[in-house]
């Protein structure tokens, strides 16, 4: 499974829930045993990996924003501000 593919699930995710959360994309890397696409956080934390993260925003530069506060990506509105990420 290449970042591409993982990109393409995430993708699908959100186009079948409308969002997907960092937790979810982890647990499934983790499950398909692809834990080389992920890195650990200063906080001791495993996370998406920047190939994959690069692959996702690639398919969803002007569609998809990032939620910081709650770790999830969803489908960008009217009320965004520019730029990949979003306020909630």
């Amino acid at each position: 499974m290449t970042p591409e593919m993982v990109a393409a699930w995430m993708l699908a995710q959100v186009e079948r829930e409308g969002c997907i959360y960092q937790d979810d994309v982890v647990d499934y890397l983790v499950k398909t045993k692809r834990e080389d696409l992920l890195t650990e956080n200063a906080d001791g934390n495993q996370v998406v990996g920047k190939a994959v993260l690069a692959a996702f925003r690639k398919l969803t530069e002007a569609t998809v924003v990032w939620v910081k506060p709650e770790r999830y990506w969803r489908w960008r509105v009217a009320e965004d501000e520019p730029g990949r990420d979003a306020r909630g």
